[in-house]
């Protein structure tokens, strides 16, 4: 190798270090999203909803479900109810969000100090991509 080939390998070594940390930087830019899916008590619901507005969480989707948990429904006096109301929210929030929705979700749906059977589930899930219709805009 002669030596008036250095300084050109030397600069292609930067530009392609450059490169890499330029595009490893970007891609950290990409805003991670999950879905929470929560299934709580109907009567709890406008607590929630409540806690994570004021924390800066507003976009929700509510629906009434119908099912049941592990305990397989509930027997009252000679009634047995196999499914019992819920209501689901649906949340699209950013990865780094999910933690403190998580929380709250459990600290307002959970009703006693340890909590009763039948206080729900949360279920968080990857959200590859979100679009906004009407912009056609595309993440949060």
């Amino acid at each position: 190798m002669k030596m008036k080939d250095k300084p050109n390998q030397l600069l292609t070594i930067i530009h392609c270090s450059l490169l890499i940390a330029y595009y490893y930087f970007k891609l950290r830019e990409v805003e991670h999203m999950v879905l929470v899916r929560a299934i709580i008590r109907t009567h709890k619901v406008g607590e929630v909803l409540s806690e994570l507005l004021s924390a800066g969480f507003p976009a929700v989707t509510k629906m009434d479900v119908f099912g049941r948990g592990k305990q397989k429904g509930v027997k009252v006096g000679e009634v047995y109810y196999d499914e019992i109301p819920k209501e689901m929210l649906l949340m699209v929030v950013k990865d780094e969000d999910k933690d403190d929705v998580v929380k709250m979700i459990m600290k307002y749906a959970r009703t006693g100090e340890k909590g009763n059977f039948g206080d729900g589930r949360i279920f968080v899930s990857p959200v590859e991509e979100a679009y906004t219709i009407s912009t056609k805009s595309s993440g949060l």
